[in-house]
């Protein structure tokens, strides 16, 4: 079974809740928002400011109880950046900008190496500061061992794999591994 450590608290829930949502229009058009925040938007349309405050305090009461039961979620873009960045590297369908849209999309990120090994065949994993996983996909061999505390640049390559560069030197192909 797959264990998570708690960092992935935030961003699995937001992938629950994605997939909870219906799936956004491929024409980009606006973001499909939960029933609860329309209803809650729609109060503004309401010309009697009384009736208007009766249902915003009726929507809001909506609004805190689905939060409360955990059938909705929110978060803010830094939020959701950091749960981009610690997704890194899996693949994942469409979300429907879930995690901000593709303009925010990562191509690559830096990090530093906690530790490296080297299996049987010469291939190395590494195991980054945030935990995350790589292990070596291609054949390329690395002038030097890497070494912890080193820095390491993490690029999108094609065919769902990516490139480490480890203090700027040589380029090895990776994919995530955990």
């Amino acid at each position: 079974m797959l264990q998570l450590s708690s960092r992935f608290a935030v961003p699995l829930v937001l992938l629950a809740c994605a997939a909870a949502a219906p799936a956004a229009a491929k024409d980009k058009g606006p973001p499909v928002r939960p029933a609860q925040i329309q209803e809650l938007y729609a109060c503004r349309d309401i010309a009697d400011p009384a009736a208007r405050l009766a249902c915003f305090d009726r929507e809001v009461g909506e609004l805190s109880t689905a939060d409360q039961a955990r059938e909705i979620t929110f978060t803010d873009r830094e939020t959701a950046k950091k749960a981009r960045r610690g997704l890194f590297g899996f693949s994942f369908p469409k979300l429907g900008g879930i995690f901000g849209g593709d303009e925010d999309e990562i191509k690559e990120i830096e990090t530093t190496l906690r530790s490296a090994s080297i299996d049987r065949s010469g291939k190395y994993t590494l195991v980054m500061e945030d935990d995350a996983v790589w292990v070596q996909i291609d054949t390329t061999k690395l002038p030097r061992q890497p070494k912890p505390g080193q820095k390491v640049k993490i690029k999108v390559a094609t065919m769902g794999s990516y490139f480490a560069t480890i203090d700027g030197g040589r380029s090895i192909r990776i994919k995530r591994d955990r």
